[in-house]
């Protein structure tokens, strides 16, 4: 083992459960972010994906990535891990973190819009 995991490791052992559960959310946000590019054709319009009542804000994280395989994710990935430290580090509620990455994704949608031209999705059917 590295030092710099038995450093972790040392961390973690001395979290409280809560903490424990923020940091194992947190490090799977961040392994989540390696997640490549699906090769072929890509959807251009949100994929529909409804918003479960139940939701960790990391698998949010990885729903709205799912509805919106257009989008280049380094592009808001800043905002998103923003977001995500905020309910991590700061205990904000899961509810309103995702409410608040519901309007990142929105926002780099409309934006994808404008750059390609196209301002009226409406037009075609989820795939």
């Amino acid at each position: 083992m590295q030092s710099d995991e038995k450093q972790l490791l040392r961390f973690f052992r001395g979290l409280s459960e809560a903490n424990r559960k923020s940091l194992l959310d947190y490090a799977e946000f961040l392994a989540s972010r390696k997640i490549g590019v699906a090769a072929g054709p890509v959807s251009q319009i949100p994929l529909g994906i409804e918003r479960p009542v139940q939701e960790s804000v990391i698998k949010a994280v990885k729903r709205l990535r799912l509805n919106y395989p257009m989008l280049e994710y380094d592009k808001l990935l800043n905002e998103a891990t923003a977001l995500v430290s905020r309910h991590v580090m700061h205990k904000d509620p899961a509810p309103e973190v995702i409410d608040e990455l519901e309007l990142v994704f929105k926002r780099h949608y409309d934006a994808h819009l404008q750059t390609i031209g196209n301002a009226t999705p409406e037009n075609e059917e989820p795939v």
